[in-house]
Order: C-alpha cells, then sequence, then structure tokens
C-alpha cells in the first residue's frame, strides 16, 4: 500500500489549546454541544492515533497522537476535539507489540473501526486483502463515523411489549424482501429499510406480529468465498451500526434515521421489530485474517484463543469465538443492546449460537455464565424478548437446558421431528405429539410456559418449505465449495422427482405437505415462526446455504403470490384464528395456543381413546375442551401413505353442535381451510384422513356462534 501522503493536513497535530484531554466515559464518539469525546479501550498498546477523515477514500485530513499520560485513563485512551459534528469520519492506529504467538498482533499500519462507532461507512476501493497483509491501508480501511443518536423525533413510539402468546414471527432479510424487481418498488428503494415500510401493508394483511430481521448490524460482505458476497450478514464488524448497503439515504445519518423509520412504522402496524445478533464472531476470520478493529485493540480481550495465544478457537465454525465473558466484552453486549432498545426501539433479540455465551475464556462451559444474566437482569433490557440458538458449532447443545430464566429457545427438536414424522420416519408418532403439545418432554422440568419454545420448521439455515418437500439432497454448487457446505441432515423428501415437476399428483401432494407443516407449526404450543417467502413456496432450487446468494436464490419473488395464493390464503386464515382475532374482546386478549394449554385433552388413534403410541404408528388425534369457551378441537393427522378412517368422539352428552371441518389439508383450495363461521358440519361419526395429511374439526354449544371474521 502506498505511504501516507506528506501533506500539511495529514500531519499530527500538534496545537494543544483546540484540544481537551477529554473523558473515558462514555465509550465511543459522544456528541457534545462544541465538539465530539472520543474513547476508547486498549489494553497493552503503547500509542494510540485518532485519524479524521474528511473523505471514506482519502488519507486522513488530521491526524491526532494521544498522550498517553494526559488521555489515558487506566486502559482507556480519549481526547475531546472541538468543533467536529456528527458525520465526520474517524478511525485509530493503535501501536503495541507484536507478537502472535502470545496472543499479541498490535498493527500500527492499520486503521480500526471504533467498537462503538454509531456508523461505518465502506470506501469504494475497500479491500480485506490490505487488511491482511503488511502497510498502510487507510485508503482502503473501513471508517467510523460520528452519529449522534438524540436527534431523531419518534412522535411518541415505543417498544410494544406484545405478549408472547400473542406472537408469530416472520423470518425475514431486509435487502431480499424487497429487492427482487417484481416488488414493484422503485430501484433506489430495493432492498432497505424504506422498501421493508412500503411492504408493510403485506406483512399486516398476512397477520404476523413480529419480524425477525437476518442481521442489520454492519457486517463485511467480502467475509465470503471469493468471488462471492456474505448475503446473510453473519460477518459482523460492529454492534452498534446499521448495515449502510440496506439505507437508501447514502449521506452520513440516512442509515440509522431510516432504520429508525422503518421500526417507527412497523410498530404503527403494530407488529414488532426482533434482531437476529450476532455476538458470537466477527468478520475478522481467523489467524490469516484482516485486522478491522477488534483484534488490533485488544485480541486476547476480545477472542478465546488456543495454544497459548497463537491460534484462535473456532467453536462458530467462522474461524473466530469472540470471549462473550471477558468484562470488555460483556460490557460491550449489554450496551449494544441497550443501544438499540433505547435508541433504535427494537422489540427483542435473536442470539445467533448463543451457546458461545455459557463458554469461558478458555472455551469451557460455564453452569452460570455472566454474561447471559448481565442481559437478563439487566433493568433497560426489562421486558424485551431474547431468543437463543440454543447451540453452538463446538458441540454444545442446550435445547431446553439454556440458562436463564426469561429466554425464549429456537426448537431444533420441533424442527427435526416434525420433519422425520411427515416423512413417515418409524418411532416419530411420540415425539411429534409432544412438540405439538408444546415439548413437554424438552421443557417441563423448568416449570415455564409453552412459549420458552419458538417453534419453526424451516429457517435462513437449511431448505425453504417448498424445498423440503421438493428435494432429498442439498444442491449447493453455487456457492463454490463443491457442494461440500450446509447440513445434510435435512429429512426431506421429493416424492418421486427431485426438484421441480410438471406431475400434477406429485405437485398437489408436495403442496399438501407445504399445507400440514404450516398447520403443525401454527397450531402447536409454543411461538411460532414462518420463514419469509414459504407462504408462496419460494424455492432456492435446492441450495440450502444461500449465505452468499444475493440474488433471485434468495430474494423473495412477489409473482408467487399469484402462482401460490392458495398457500398463502392458507397461512392467513391460520394466523388470524391461531390469534383469535376478530371474535369477542375478552378473547383478543388471548390466543389458540392459550386455550389448548388449558385445555383438557384425550388422545385417540383410528379409534375413539385408543391411540397407537408403536414404533410403526404414523397417525394419532386428540381432541380438546377449551375451560372458558367450550370450544371443542379434534386434531388427527396421518403421515401414512395411505388413508385411514378415524373414529370421532361423540358429541350428543356434552350438548353441543355436530363436528364441523375447519382444515383439511388433503382437498383443493377454499375448501383445505374456511373460517369457522363456513365450517360445514360432518356427517356421522367417522372421517376418512386422506394419505399424508391434517385434519382439524371443531364444535361448541349451539347457543354460541362463530363470528364472522375480516379475513377473506
Amino acid at each position: 500500500m502506498p505511504a501516507l501522503a506528506s501533506n500539511k493536513s495529514t500531519k499530527p497535530d500538534s496545537s494543544e489549546d483546540n484540544l481537551a484531554p477529554g473523558r473515558s466515559a462514555p465509550l465511543g464518539a459522544s456528541v457534545q454541544q462544541d465538539g465530539v469525546n472520543f474513547s476508547l479501550y486498549s489494553r497493552g498498546s503503547t500509542r494510540v492515533e485518532l485519524l479524521l477523515f474528511d473523505d471514506e477514500d482519502e488519507t486522513p485530513s488530521r491526524v491526532i497522537p494521544l498522550d498517553p499520560f494526559a488521555n489515558r485513563t487506566y486502559h482507556y485512551w480519549h481526547v475531546f476535539v472541538p468543533g467536529v459534528r456528527p458525520g465526520q469520519l474517524y478511525g485509530y492506529r493503535v501501536h503495541g507489540p507484536s507478537d502472535p504467538a502470545e496472543g499479541l498482533r498490535f498493527d500500527g499500519s492499520k486503521v480500526l473501526l471504533d467498537p462503538y462507532g454509531r456508523g461505518v461507512v465502506v470506501p469504494s476501493r475497500y479491500s480485506r486483502d490490505a487488511a491482511s497483509s503488511a502497510g498502510d491501508n487507510a485508503a482502503t480501511a473501513m471508517k467510523s463515523l460520528v452519529v449522534d443518536p438524540d436527534v431523531y423525533d419518534w412522535e411518541g413510539d415505543k417498544p410494544l411489549h406484545l405478549p408472547s402468546p400473542q406472537t408469530v414471527i416472520y423470518e425475514m432479510h431486509v435487502g431480499g424482501f424487497t429487492s427482487h424487481p417484481s416488488s414493484n418498488i422503485k430501484a433506489d428503494k430495493r432492498g432497505t429499510y424504506a422498501g421493508l415500510i412500503e411492504k408493510i401493508p403485506y406483512l399486516q394483511d398476512l397477520g404476523i406480529t413480529a419480524v425477525e430481521l437476518l442481521p442489520v448490524f454492519q457486517f463485511d460482505v467480502y467475509d465470503c468465498p471469493r468471488g462471492h458476497l456474505n448475503y446473510w450478514g453473519y460477518a459482523p464488524v460492529s454492534f452498534f451500526a446499521p448495515h449502510r448497503a440496506y439505507s437508501s439515504r447514502q449521506d452520513s445519518l440516512g442509515p440509522a434515521d431510516e432504520f429508525r423509520d422503518m421500526v417507527k412504522a412497523l410498530h404503527r402496524a403494530g407488529i414488532e421489530v426482533i434482531l437476529d445478533v450476532v455476538f458470537n464472531h466477527t468478520a475478522e476470520g481467523n489467524e490469516g485474517g484482516p485486522t478491522l478493529s477488534f483484534r488490533g485493540l485488544d485480541n486476547k480481550a476480545y477472542y478465546i484463543l488456543e495454544d497459548g495465544g497463537s491460534r484462535y478457537a473456532n467453536y462458530t465454525g467462522t474461524g473466530n469465538t469472540l470471549n462473550g465473558n471477558n468484562p470488555i466484552v460483556r460490557r460491550m453486549i449489554v450496551d449494544s443492546l441497550r443501544y438499540w432498545v433505547e435508541q433504535m426501539h427494537v422489540d427483542g433479540f435473536r442470539f445467533d449460537l448463543a451457546s458461545i455465551l455459557t463458554r469461558d475464556s478458555s472455551g469451557q462451559f460455564m453452569a452460570s455464565p455472566p454474561v447471559l444474566w448481565d442481559i437478563e437482569t439487566d433493568p433497560v433490557l426489562a421486558g424485551t424478548k431474547f431468543i437463543a440458538e440454543a447451540w453452538d458449532a463446538g458441540g454444545l447443545y442446550q435445547v431446553g437446558s439454556f440458562i436463564g430464566d426469561s429466554w425464549k429457545e429456537w426448537n431444533g427438536r420441533f424442527r427435526d421431528d416434525l420433519r422425520s414424522f411427515f416423512r413417515a420416519e418409524n418411532d416419530t408418532v411420540k415425539r411429534f405429539a409432544d412438540r405439538f403439545l408444546g415439548s413437554l418432554e424438552i421443557y417441563q422440568h423448568k416449570n415455564r410456559e409453552a412459549e420458552q419454545s419458538v417453534n419453526f420448521v424451516t429457517c435462513h439455515d437449511g431448505f425453504t418449505l417448498n424445498d423440503l418437500v421438493s428435494y432429498e439432497h442439498k444442491h449447493n454448487e453455487a456457492n463454490g465449495e463443491d457442494n461440500r457446505d450446509g447440513g445434510d441432515d435435512n429429512r426431506s423428501a421429493n416424492y418421486g422427482v427431485e426438484g421441480p415437476t410438471d406431475d400434477p399428483a406429485i405437485e398437489k401432494l408436495r403442496n399438501q405437505q407445504v399445507k400440514n407443516f404450516l398447520t403443525a407449526t401454527l397450531l402447536s404450543l409454543g411461538v411460532p415462526m414462518v420463514l419469509m417467502g414459504d407462504e408462496v413456496r419460494h424455492t432456492q432450487k435446492g441450495n440450502n446455504n444461500a449465505y452468499s446468494q444475493n440474488n433471485e436464490i434468495s430474494w423473495f419473488n412477489w409473482d408467487l403470490l399469484k402462482e401460490h395464493a392458495d398457500v398463502h390464503r392458507f397461512l392467513k386464515l391460520l394466523i388470524a384464528r391461531r390469534l383469535l382475532r376478530d371474535t369477542t374482546a375478552d378473547r383478543e386478549r388471548t390466543s389458540l395456543g392459550q386455550f389448548l394449554s388449558e385445555a383438557n385433552k384425550s388422545w385417540h388413534g383410528v379409534k375413539v381413546g385408543e391411540p397407537d403410541w408403536s414404533e410403526t404408528s404414523h397417525s394419532i388425534a386428540f381432541s380438546t375442551e377449551t375451560h372458558r369457551d367450550k370450544l371443542i378441537f379434534y386434531v388427527a393427522v396421518n403421515s401414512y401413505w395411505e388413508p385411514l378412517e378415524f373414529e370421532l368422539p361423540p358429541m350428543e352428552h356434552r350438548g353441543v353442535d355436530p363436528w364441523r371441518r375447519w382444515i383439511d389439508t388433503s382437498l383443493d383450495s377454499p375448501q383445505d381451510i374456511v373460517d369457522w363461521f363456513l365450517a360445514e358440519p360432518v356427517p356421522g361419526l367417522m372421517y376418512s384422513l386422506a394419505s399424508r395429511s391434517v385434519v382439524v374439526l371443531i364444535a361448541r354449544p349451539p347457543d354460541e356462534s362463530f363470528s364472522k371474521p375480516s379475513v377473506d
């Protein structure tokens, strides 16, 4: 890399009359009336320079050396610079011993991001290679940006704090939701926070109550195999800055304000915002990775190291592992969460590979990890939703045993067991029944509500719902890793043809299985989560690891709304009745899940009261009667490849109307699901369940009528 230009603007600032020592708190760049206070933690460093830039691609216009006596308190380097305003680009050079064998990786030639920076700018000539090799990289380094988070009119907005029983999560990608030309959004708004705002009416109409956004912290799109770009965003370089590429506004303060515009608009629509956060690793990679921030500030504090410090522990599968229970990293994590709640008004967080946060500085499991209790007991975060992906790539699997009192968990066993059951594997009926009714086998020991379990069948990581029923094997060739990447345990089926088919029988069965999975997910006890695009049978062409596919493989194709209108309608009606919308005011405060959890339950097989729990059973039924409503449900599931005749519980002695059919996934739309007021009586006390189908019947006293909903 070329040396810094030897002009006056890049010489160290020797005038002391316009600088003040500054303060160690708060960390980051804090805007004050007449300037900005800069504070940085860096233990072991011997010299620090603050660099101010006038342009993202230029060398620094001002270099401010920090005096180790006047500008350092303990391990904190700080300075107050008068006249600096929001929009100022800056970075640091941090000098100190370089001994990789001992975990010391100071490199004074590298421009470093501020870990507490509220904004990041990526220059057009950004280079990971320059940050990984010897020499100055000022012209090609990311720069931090001074942002004043207090300058925004929230117009009275606050986090919604919706009860978990009334929550339906839609996992989505900010960019992918509107990037496709079929979104009918202006080109400059596609793939942005502003683009998402334009599609809020769609989310409202679908009925979801929370969006779970794939990572929106600034990430390195080049943390990916050469020739590809990181699409998902699990490559953070900052835990405070919103990802700039998702903003239609590229002015200095645009991304933060546009993100807040999105949050405010979603809240007005009654939709919560949950962020997928990555506090387990960074984009700095392994020993050969770039020096972007953390490793150049205090490598031994920020990362779990092995072999005396020479090697990065890799419990994440990404090259490094954050040292989450180090006091400095703990503080940064909590400060980040507070920032996104207080200044950005988000409602919750889903923690990627959350089990990492139960490891100590040597990588060993901790029974009572400080960082998790810091998060859970922080008063600012009280009422915030916390969801753990309760495993990591190093072998920890804590579904049902994740530490803490208020944490909910992605229930990976729900996903796996439902996939196995609907694929008609042996010895699955007991597990299916337990997952459907709240996974008591997993969670009962905690004496927690059913909503501790976040129930899902598909998520960003793996097959889409369409591909789950269309492919036997992954097809990840487009990722450039010879199809080695992505999971092999998919528990999928293609029903005779790998991929797309014109065979109407196969296509009908696939559509039916999609509806089976949606029914089981939305009616099960717990918090349901649906993957963006599953409601229109979005396909990734068999790619189960589309992390590098920022293209139509991953983008939501809005034309599919017409092609698969029946699936979209099916999910819409499921959500409406799960949340008991358009019923009495009393019911609007609860949900179908709450009713079912409180109801008396009876198990059945093809005969009433005789469930078949054997290893070779592929069907089960149960009936429930809610205490408050006298509303009775009969749910029968047949994953067998032949139809089965089910005997129905008699209703006469209960003084209720005959059974009425609400759902039968084997029927064509619009008979596959109807609203309750349109449910037709079922003649007699026998019902033929088609192969691989789900049926839900309802009954209630004749003086209790079903209300007419507003859903088409």
